[in-house]
């Protein structure tokens, strides 16, 4: 099966394509969530249609809840199918959370205790996906504000165990990793050292905002600024580690100008490319 461009790529933005259109090759790939594409027609399947035509793509998804605790909704995989079938992606991924209850479904991504139930859960979901898709999907690392005392498995290798069980690989965000941290006091470069790195086929990166609390700082993992400085520290430890993985800059709010973000891309290309530079000076 195809696989991404080890190379930056974007979440496209409606806004932007007429820029991207006049202006192409800033970007190697880009990446959308399902669940704005699972309508039948309209100018996002037009839009998309025409970048598809030039780009590899990542469909992300932010609705399956693979972490809830009832089943995956059998109409939402449908759709997620069709959609897959329809553009061919490259990637899919999900994240490791939860966002349905019941029949309510909660606009967020939550956080999930790491026990032995959770992860059976979870592995049933991930076959369950891969199963209804055909192919491999990543699961991504999550941004969390709370700890379970239930928790008995430690984050990194719940995702490893999930990985080596079900086959999927793993979606490493960066900025997720540092936002996580900084809220719970753990070292993050510690973290990248535990991660089952060679699970990894997908990193992404992102801006969070920083809350003042009496406790000290509070990061949110909001997709609404440039990357900060201490994540891109990090991300270049990590390419440093895995040389050159396809590697995405989310900006999901407060969208700025298509020049704006096409320079983060940039600016991630070329820390995502030192060590081949480095190797081939030195060759």
């Amino acid at each position: 099966m195809p696989q991404l461009p080890a190379s930056v790529g974007v979440g496209f933005k409606p806004q932007h394509f007429i820029d991207i259109t006049q202006d192409p090759g800033k970007v190697g790939f880009f990446e959308v969530h399902a669940e704005n594409y699972m309508g039948a027609g309209g100018l996002p399947h037009a839009q998309l249609t025409a970048l598809r035509a030039d780009y590899a793509l990542s469909v992300h998804g932010v609705g399956l809840s693979i972490g809830g605790a009832r089943g995956l909704d059998p109409d939402h995989l449908a759709r997620l199918r069709q959609l897959c079938e329809r553009y061919q992606p490259e990637s899919f991924s999900e994240h490791l959370a939860w966002s349905s209850h019941d029949t309510g479904f909660l606009n967020d991504l939550l956080p999930l205790p790491y026990t032995d139930e959770s992860l059976n859960v979870i592995c049933a979901h991930v076959d369950q996906v891969q199963e209804a898709l055909g192919r491999r999907m990543l699961l991504e690392n999550p941004s969390t504000y709370v700890i379970f005392e239930q928790s008995t498995i430690a984050e990194v290798d719940f995702l490893a165990e999930v990985a080596r069980r079900t086959g999927c690989g793993l979606l490493l965000d960066v900025n997720n990793v540092f936002v996580s941290a900084t809220n719970h006091g753990f070292d993050p470069c510690a973290y990248i050292d535990s991660f089952p790195l060679q699970h990894v086929g997908e990193i992404h990166l992102g801006g969070h905002v920083v809350e003042e609390l009496p406790s000290g700082p509070l990061l949110i993992d909001a997709h609404s600024s440039e990357v900060a400085d201490p994540v891109w520290s990090l991300f270049a430890d990590v390419v440093s580690r895995c040389g050159a993985i396809p590697t995405l800059v989310e900006w999901d709010n407060d969208v700025p100008c298509w020049s704006v973000l096409a320079d983060e891309a940039a600016r991630a290309a070329r820390i995502l490319h030192a060590p081949e530079k480095r190797h081939a000076q030195a060759g």
